[in-house]
């Protein structure tokens, strides 16, 4: 088992025939049953043979050509080659040359008489009709850095040809390791990066300084044309990750420099630009295609930051003053796609500029300053929860700043406002407690009434009630005595005259 091809992400079936060079390892369909290693030697093989054909071709070309303008130079009636010809033969050669390659990759000695017929079917196709590539829509910038990289590559005669040669290379085979994983795609492109490095260094003996700016250009190259396949892929969770700083950044637009201690006055004319140009500087990351520039612009943003800190306390910045008015910076800009850009220039960066230089120093800060976002609490804030919680939700907001505290050349329809929004907050403020203390009386009501209704309920089941039956009315004392007709007549009082 080839368990070079495993580490890369390949998966080799037990079953499959042995490599077709006899190496004794496993082969692969995706590599027309060659195991990883003979398929590279044989990939590179056809590759040279290639290049020195199209040099080949480019010469007898170029020779055709001054021929046939020497020809029309002499004999104007009777040209040799006309240019209609030329095009049409320079075409032609380029196109059997585009087949001839296609078909070492893509007929397979092992398919049926069918596939075969097929196959060649498909390259006389592409034979007669151009590449699907040039059908694609390049991008202008994509067009402009590949002009740009060709120029230069031409500065460094061999070495840059050697450059250009492994760029296609290594181009091609990202093309068809699309299904690999975004982690595995980004080792793919750091060992491309430092076989560059160790190729120019080592082999061509090439000055560091020049080494150096080589790689910025091999990244600007490659990455330019891989960024829409590698950037914010589907496969992650990266744009998760985007919408919830995002969404979070939204919920802190309260946050004031006083809470972050951040020593950058905005009244001052120039530190108000500074911080404009910082901000501009951060949300630019994202137009950017090149993990560099992305860098630079993070780079141009941070030295704005410590002029604007500079010219506040007119003395030089510290770090301490910094990583705060980075924060502070972050927050007032919002950066669109935060969390993308900082996974796409960690992943596909050259890892020389992320671990020394400046460069290195401010994104690490960028990525302090976005992980303090995240775990913002009251506490960092010097805030009590129950005021965080509210600047949270949106039920209430700092204080503005006093009408009295402003400078004198502030207008009044600004001063106006601040009191407006003062009187707001107050009137705000009341209103709640208001419906704080009215929530509580009804809560105070309902408790006494159920408490009313339970003391009564506990009493009668205590001593329950109990109707009894109306009662006879009370005879007379003497009612019963049946003697009373004997007794003599009561006696009656007599008045006597004396």
């Amino acid at each position: 088992m080839n368990l070079k091809s495993e580490r890369r992400g390949i998966h080799v079936d037990q079953s499959e025939l042995l490599c077709k060079k006899g190496c004794g390892y496993y082969g692969n369909p995706a590599w027309q049953g060659f195991c990883s290693k003979c398929w590279r030697e044989e990939y590179h093989k056809a590759r040279q043979k290639q290049i020195q054909e199209d040099w080949e071709l480019a010469e007898r070309l170029q020779r055709e050509e001054e021929e046939a303008y020497a020809s029309s130079q002499s004999t104007q009636g009777a040209q040799s080659l006309t240019f209609s010809k030329f095009e049409e033969k320079k075409t032609n050669e380029k196109t059997r040359k585009v087949t001839t390659v296609k078909k070492f990759f893509t007929a397979s000695s092992r398919a049926g008489a069918k596939k075969a017929l097929a196959g060649k079917l498909k390259e006389i196709q592409e034979a007669k009709a151009p590449s699907p590539s040039i059908h694609r829509q390049a991008s202008i910038e994509t067009d402009r850095v590949s002009k740009e990289f060709i120029e230069f590559i031409r500065t460094y005669q061999k070495p840059g040809q050697d450059i250009y040669k492994q760029c296609k290379i290594f181009l091609d085979t990202m093309s068809h390791k699309r299904d690999l994983s975004i982690e595995e795609q980004s080792e793919c492109a750091q060992d491309f990066y430092q076989n560059i490095a160790d190729r120019l260094q080592t082999r061509w003996k090439v000055p560091p300084e020049k080494v150096e700016k080589a790689m910025d250009e091999v990244e600007k190259y490659i990455m330019t044309r891989q960024y829409k396949y590698v950037f914010c892929p589907e496969t992650t969770d990266d744009e998760k990750k985007d919408l919830a700083v995002q969404k979070r950044i939204r919920a802190l637009h309260w946050v004031t420099p006083q809470m972050l201690c951040v020593p950058v006055s905005e009244e001052i004319p120039e530190v108000s630009d500074m911080v404009v140009k910082a901000i501009t500087d951060i949300i630019e990351m994202d137009s950017k295609r090149v993990p560099r520039d992305k860098l630079a612009c993070i780079t141009k943003c941070s030295k704005h930051i410590f002029n604007a800190i500079k010219i506040t306390k007119n003395e030089p910045a510290s770090a301490d003053d910094f990583l705060p008015t980075l924060i502070y910076i972050v927050l007032k800009g919002n950066p669109p796609r935060l969390q993308s850009n900082i996974q796409y220039i960690t992943r596909f960066c050259n890892p020389s500029r992320l671990m020394t230089g400046e460069d290195g120093y401010y994104f690490t800060n960028l990525c302090c300053a976005v992980a303090f976002i995240e775990k913002l609490d009251a506490q960092s804030l010097n805030l009590s929860q129950e005021d965080f919680d509210r600047f949270m939700t949106g039920q209430t907001s700092p204080k503005k700043q006093e009408s009295d505290s402003f400078s004198p050349d502030v207008c009044l329809g600004v001063k106006q406002m601040c009191k407006s929004l003062d009187l707001l907050s107050q009137l705000n403020e009341r209103q709640e407690r208001i419906v704080s203390e009215a929530k509580k009386l009804e809560k105070d009501l309902i408790d006494w009434t159920d408490g009313i209704t339970k003391e009564v309920e506990d009493i009668v089941e205590k001593y329950p009630l109990e109707i009894k039956p109306k009662s006879q009315a009370l005879a007379a004392i003497d009612s019963e005595n049946v003697e009373n007709d004997k007794l003599p007549p009561p006696l009656q009082p007599q008045v006597y005259a004396g």
